[in-house]
């Protein structure tokens, strides 16, 4: 099976640039016509937050517009830009949605790999953080079935990648949330958002990865006292493969023209020079 995730699109009402310059619709546009071109098929969407920059509802209609362009289905998970409320008013028609929860979790069965979106947000926060409520309904699902290989896939990450600023709204007791999936070997991997910036580590045998962004990334500065900014680096999507036995690996997958591919052997069999 072939995932393909997006995350904080950041998308503003009236096709607004964010932060002065980046054009986050033309962005996400372009995202979704490299995934329709995706060989072989990409078989389902996951955007993992701040969907909208503002939580306006007609940001997240914008969003739809443009979304429903995809060829292969989509899910979302809430980001901590999004308004609960208003995030349900524009998804209440995607089926896998529960508004008569507090939180926005489910899981999908449609397909080969279980899929599990899980609601990380505090309202009006930046940072992430599990009720008991929330982490009991995560065990419980996770125990219906176990032998399934399963991705969980939410926006805030449970881990620290060196850029300060970001990490200080993490998701705030992500130790919690690892200690809970050590007892559920079947997650095979959990796919964050929030950062603007692929990082990946494993933490006690779980996998963990943070998204790309298809617009604008936060910029790589390892200082403890580094500001809070962000560079126009190369866009990307975070692509995943599951296997037939059930093992995921991830890749990045660039948006834009780049020269090639080119062949590493001619006709005949040669090495080219």
């Amino acid at each position: 099976m072939i995932l393909a995730q997006l995350t904080d699109t950041h998308i503003r009402s009236g096709r607004q640039v964010a932060y002065g310059r980046v054009d986050t619709c033309s962005m996400l546009e372009n995202a979704i016509t490299h995934i329709n071109n995706f060989r072989p098929n990409v078989e389902a969407v996951i955007v993992t937050g701040d969907i909208t920059d503002r939580g306006e509802l007609e940001a997240f209609h914008l969003f739809r517009e443009i979304i429903n362009e995809l060829v292969p289905p989509w899910y979302v998970v809430p980001g901590n830009h999004d308004s609960r409320e208003n995030f349900l008013q524009a998804f209440k028609d995607c089926h896998y949605l529960n508004d008569s929860s507090d939180f926005i979790h489910y899981s999908i069965e449609d397909h080969p790999v279980r899929l599990i979106g899980f609601d990380t947000t505090v309202e009006n926060k930046p940072y992430g953080f599990l009720t008991e409520e929330r982490l009991l309904w995560l065990d419980n699902c996770l125990a219906e079935k176990t032998q399934e290989t399963t991705i969980l896939f939410q926006h805030h990450p449970p881990f620290f990648t060196g850029i300060n600023h970001m990490d200080v709204q993490n998701l705030l007791n992500g130790k919690e949330l690892i200690q809970l999936l050590t007892s559920h070997r079947q997650v095979q991997h959990v796919a964050c958002g929030h950062v603007h910036r692929a990082s990946e580590t494993c933490i006690d045998g779980v996998g963990i990865s943070i998204a790309p962004n298809a617009a604008h990334s936060t910029t790589l500065d390892l200082d403890p006292s580094g500001p809070s900014s962000f560079s126009m680096d190369p866009p990307a999507i975070r692509i995943f493969r599951v296997d037939a036995e059930g093992y995921l690996t991830s890749h990045l997958s660039y948006l834009g023209s780049f020269d090639g591919p080119h062949p590493y052997f001619s006709p005949d069999g040669k090495l080219v020079g």
